[in-house]
């Protein structure tokens, strides 16, 4: 095999709960993290030596600088791996849009390179190797829904929901690591119930899961882009059964029983925002090569 495809999948934010700050710098987290039908399509060819990337995104850096390529290089000096390999990452999954984009793709080469290489790693191998590259990364290499706790690299599976997911992401990017900084831990004005929502995910009580949809990083993104609460209410207004930020933001996401009312407000949020996606939710049992 001299050439693989392997797709990265984005992924939203149920719940997102930050606990408190380590000594190490890192935030623990407690959150409940599900893919979407929305990924980027990375191509790995096998080349004499070294690490080549590109990409049709210009937006993304296509060196060390890009998470990828360090997904590549970390396979190769954890397994021995003497050949090269040449990434081309197709990119639909806006950037810096709290949905994964940059850590997907990192499990996609990871993923891609285990089996286009031969290594046989299981996949709890590559989620243990992962958690160096970024705390999003395991998940990613898990797929599917998942609980995650500790800086991201405890994940429980856990099910997930089947419905259709408008995300809109407007015209701005946010820095993660602004956001941590903005965020003050301490004095929280409202903690998700993750509990109560993994009770209904396993029950598949819809209702109670966009009840208790909640991120802590909302309010500070917000604070510093308030186009995410009016986005947020557009998609209410639109019929959403449930509306919520991704991650550290600023994509926000609306979620639809019904496809006519998610494709009607995927068409009106299209119309003034450029980034705009209509998906199902992802559980994970595809192949993704």
């Amino acid at each position: 095999m001299d050439e693989i495809k392997v797709r990265g999948r984005a992924k939203i934010n149920l719940s997102l709960d930050v606990l408190r700050r380590r000594e190490d710098g890192y935030h623990e987290v407690k959150m409940i993290m599900h893919q979407v039908d929305l990924y980027d399509e990375i191509i790995l060819k096998n080349i004499e030596e070294g690490i080549i990337l590109e990409s049709d995104c210009e937006y993304i850096p296509t060196d060390e600088g890009n998470i990828a390529y360090k997904a590549a290089k970390l396979m190769m000096e954890q397994f021995g791996i003497e050949k090269g390999v040449h990434i081309y990452i197709n990119k639909n999954i806006p950037v810096a849009a709290g949905l994964a984009g940059g850590s997907t793709d990192a499990a996609a080469v990871m993923i891609g390179l285990n089996e286009l290489w031969g290594i046989g790693a299981e996949k709890e191998k590559l989620m243990k190797l992962g958690v160096a590259l970024g705390a999003d990364v395991p998940f990613c290499i898990l797929g599917g829904a998942a609980l995650s706790e500790g800086i991201g690299e405890l994940l429980t599976p856990i099910e997930g929901i089947n419905e259709w997911v408008v995300l809109c992401k407007p015209n701005i990017s946010v820095s993660t690591a602004s956001v941590y900084k903005n965020l003050d831990v301490e004095n929280i004005e409202k903690h998700p119930d993750t509990d109560k929502m993994l009770t209904a995910l396993g029950n598949k009580d819809l209702q109670t899961v966009v009840e208790n949809l909640c991120n802590v990083l909302e309010p500070v993104t917000e604070k510093m882009h308030p186009i995410v609460r009016e986005i947020k209410i557009k998609m209410m207004q639109y019929h959403a059964f449930g509306s919520l930020m991704s991650g550290s933001g600023p994509t926000v996401f609306g979620i639809y029983k019904d496809y006519s009312k998610a494709k009607s407000a995927y068409e009106n949020l299209s119309r003034v925002y450029n980034q705009v996606y209509l998906v199902k939710t992802y559980d994970g049992r595809k192949i993704d090569t």
